[in-house]
């Protein structure tokens, strides 16, 4: 349920309508936004009259929510959420490009990318530590060395890092980490995810292979119930019949998610397609359907990369396509 209130409503009035919305048992999420506050009753409001709700003076109108998704709910925080990672801002319209390897392979790699990546213009420098394969005889990653290689990186850069996460077990392992990734394999992973929500960091949460928009914001929900509302919602394609590509990208998802929810949206072209030649056009795509942010797979030598050397671009493809990316979005705005 929200309360919306009317323009102009002094703070004191406000206080005192949380103070005592909170004597029901209700959680009261507070969104300030340009004209009206709204407050977001987290609970059983089953019981609650509205009618006598909206006499109060200070009330403009009540509505009951019906997605069961709550925090996440643009209903309740009309507003679109900005994440602060540093100097970068993911969300409110901008786009913050996240760029690197998909694994970390040897501290020469992971610092010569993230050079040049941050010299295109990349924001943030992602790269896998440790690796979820399809097959067990695959590279699994550096692991805990990885994420000291990510650290050096950092160090000499300056960009923060983002890797990915695949269990409770590693967390202790991810304290230095600014940005901590879910993948598609782990989306309904609800112990993690919960225990993400205490993290306090913000989370980059990957839609799963054959998931709905519903299941995705449900488990960003479970990180935000639990008092993390630092969430980066992330399109990475979706299985279809189809398999010249490695996935198919849901275009859709970026307009519709930025409608249901206030929290940012990106796109991971590279896994979407699989294939470098198509992840610029998958890009351009995305910024023009009004995505946050992109996520893309960069290597300096693809042709020998350990882990998806197909998908990813050189640094001077790289390079180019940010080029590209900034005159789009200049002559959208």
């Amino acid at each position: 349920m929200i309360v919306i209130l009317r323009e102009n409503t002094a703070q004191a009035a406000v206080e005192k309508l949380v103070a005592n919305l909170k004597t029901f048992g209700f959680d009261v999420h507070i969104s300030q936004g340009s004209q009206h506050t709204v407050l977001g009753l987290i609970g059983d409001t089953g019981k609650v009259d509205i009618d006598q709700i909206k006499m109060l003076e200070c009330v403009d109108d009540v509505k009951r929510i019906q997605e069961p998704f709550k925090n996440a709910n643009r209903k309740f925080h009309p507003l679109d959420t900005q994440i602060k990672v540093k100097d970068a801002v993911i969300g409110g319209g901008g786009m913050t490009v996240i760029a690197g390897p998909c694994s970390v392979e040897s501290e020469e790699q992971i610092i010569t990318v993230a050079r040049s990546v941050k010299a295109s213009g990349a924001k943030l420098l992602r790269g896998g530590a440790f690796k979820p394969r399809t097959s067990p005889y695959a590279f699994q990653g550096l692991r805990e060395e990885g994420i000291k290689l990510l650290l050096e990186a950092k160090k000499d850069t300056g960009l923060p890092i983002v890797t990915e996460i695949m269990d409770l077990s590693q967390l202790e392992l991810f304290d230095d980490v600014d940005v901590i990734q879910v993948g598609a394999r782990n989306m309904q992973n609800f112990e993690l995810l919960k225990q993400l929500g205490h993290s306090g960091k913000p989370i980059l949460l990957k839609r799963g292979l054959a998931n709905t928009y519903q299941e995705l914001l449900m488990s960003a929900e479970y990180i935000m119930a639990s008092g993390n509302e630092n969430v980066i919602l992330c399109e990475r394609g979706v299985r279809t019949f189809e398999t010249y590509t490695r996935n198919t990208l849901d275009i859709s998802a970026v307009p519709v998610l930025k409608k249901l929810s206030h929290l940012p949206v990106i796109v991971d072209p590279s896994h979407a397609v699989g294939v470098a030649e198509f992840v610029a056009p998958l890009s351009l795509a995305a910024v023009a359907a009004g995505a946050d942010g992109l996520i893309i797979e960069v290597h300096n030598n693809p042709a020998c990369a350990k882990c998806d050397g197909m998908q990813s671009l050189t640094p001077e493809q790289f390079r180019q396509l940010v080029r590209r990316i900034e005159k789009l979005k200049s002559a959208l705005e």
